[in-house]
């Protein structure tokens, strides 16, 4: 293969709020971090070990404005990407290092809870829309508004 690959898919929890960095001509970057966990059973003590690895993510102008509005801590969320390896000099006057998935692709995994606010209703403002799925509401049957008319099936 005479090409590179740089790629990265995640699934897994906001642990912060995203930070949002505005710069002049319009442009912003959103970060925050993401956990994911790994679990498994010790064979020698029977107990459940959960790791949890932590990565730095990186979201750039709409769709940092999109994360912000509608994502917020605790969130299960799907991140792809490009890992990007950054350096600096820190106050003390080291070196520092660190490694971001800069988001190319995201996708919101966790359902919005039903506010108070709006009367027992989902709060339709808050939830993204993706035009490319269609969606009913949990309590609305699927044909609608339209009488429910017997059928002989046996299931």
């Amino acid at each position: 293969m005479s090409g590179t690959l740089n790629k990265v898919m995640l699934i897994g929890h906001l642990g912060d709020e995203i930070k949002m960095h505005y710069f002049e001509g319009g442009n912003c970057v959103g970060r925050f971090p993401l956990a994911t966990n790994e679990t498994y059973t010790n064979r020698q003590t029977g107990e459940r070990v959960t790791n949890t690895d932590w990565h730095n993510i990186v979201v750039r102008n709409k769709a940092a404005e999109v994360c912000e509005k509608y994502l917020s801590k605790g969130d299960k969320v799907y991140v792809e990407g490009r890992l990007k390896n950054r350096q600096w000099q820190g106050e003390d006057g080291n070196t520092r290092y660190s490694t971001e998935v800069h988001v190319q692709e995201f996708t919101f995994l966790s359902t919005k809870k039903v506010s108070e606010a709006s009367g027992g209703q989902p709060n339709q403002q808050n939830q993204p829309q993706n035009p490319s799925s269609t969606s009913t509401r949990p309590n609305e049957p699927l044909g609608g508004n339209e009488p429910e008319q017997e059928d002989d099936l046996p299931f």
